[in-house]
């Protein structure tokens, strides 16, 4: 059943920071070639997988992936899996490899325990755990929260926050709330709550806008130019873009995240060509120098 196995292998994704083609298609009992099409399928729904070469090579989610629409919360994996529990009797076991790769992922979503059970059993500490318990509660209750944050960059802050979601992405839980100090949604990482205080104030949700349509259907419109070396790979990757021109094969694509192109493109070395658009060519080029000048100070020498 195709939908089953595209979702196994998004699970796989998020349990696991990489994972090759091979041990899909072992996991999963099909051709290496059809994993190749499963992915493509998964990047055209929205989830953004990266694809990498060499000994180390193989698929995993882009970074920054919960930012988008695709995220998991709590409350969708619950969901998720009691729309499939329910179908079980009329579909016979048809569901039953989905409700299982579900149950592997979050073990507690087979039981009849609570929501606050299954946020428990997959925090990765002690401390993280408290945190995480007490933020759902205030979620759940919509009471403002005082949050001590670390950022990226090293620097502390005191921000007080509308928490309006918990989300878990590839094994971090994340908290998506109103910050009244930048006035505007944000994401912060559990991990990095040095402390937390849940206020007496109850808020009302706010109207967010999202980001409108365009920003989300808008991309990178690439025209690429493969040799017919890689042709068996470049008619499974982009299916129904690719056409014959005698000695080459012409590629009109749309790439949505612009690490997501580079890593694709970068992975069939000389075998491919950007014929358009320019500023594509000159962040490859930018990329592979950066690689270049990377392994020459490994090496001690200098990048050329």
């Amino acid at each position: 059943m195709r939908l089953d196995r595209l979702l196994g292998i998004a699970l796989e994704l998020m349990a696991k920071k990489r994972i090759t083609a091979a041990e899909l298609a072992a996991k999963f009992e099909v051709s290496i070639r059809t994993i190749y099409r499963d992915i493509e399928l998964i990047n055209q729904a929205g989830i953004p997988v990266a694809s990498f070469t060499g000994a180390d090579g193989g698929f995993e989610l882009m970074n920054g992936f919960f930012l988008t629409r695709q995220h998991f919360s709590v409350d969708d994996l619950s969901v998720i899996y009691t729309l499939l529990k329910a179908m079980e009797r009329a579909m016979g076991g048809a569901v039953a490899p989905a409700m299982r790769k579900l149950a592997s992922l979050n073990p507690n979503l087979a039981n009849e325990g609570s929501h606050e059970a299954v946020i428990l059993s997959i925090s990765t500490s002690d401390y993280e755990r408290d945190i995480v318990q007490e933020l759902y509660r205030a979620v759940r209750q919509s009471r403002v929260v005082r949050l001590a944050y670390t950022s990226t960059s090293g620097k502390a802050t005191e921000r007080s926050v509308e928490p309006l979601n918990l989300l878990w992405e590839k094994g971090v839980w994340y908290l998506e709330g109103y910050c009244r100090s930048r006035q505007s949604k944000r994401y912060f990482r559990v991990s990095r709550i040095a402390s937390l205080g849940v206020c007496g104030e109850i808020f009302v949700l706010r109207q967010i806008p999202d980001e409108s349509e365009e920003s989300v259907i808008q991309g990178i419109c690439a025209h690429l130019r493969f040799g017919l070396a890689v042709r068996t790979r470049v008619f499974e990757q982009f299916p129904g873009e690719c056409t014959y021109q005698g000695d080459w094969i012409d590629v009109h694509t749309t790439f949505y995240k612009k690490e997501y192109a580079l890593s694709v493109i970068a992975s069939y070395g000389t075998n491919v060509e950007i014929v358009s658009p320019a500023e594509l060519q000159d962040d490859v080029i930018a990329h592979i120098d950066a690689i270049c000048q990377h392994y020459a100070r490994k090496r001690g020498g200098h990048g050329t």
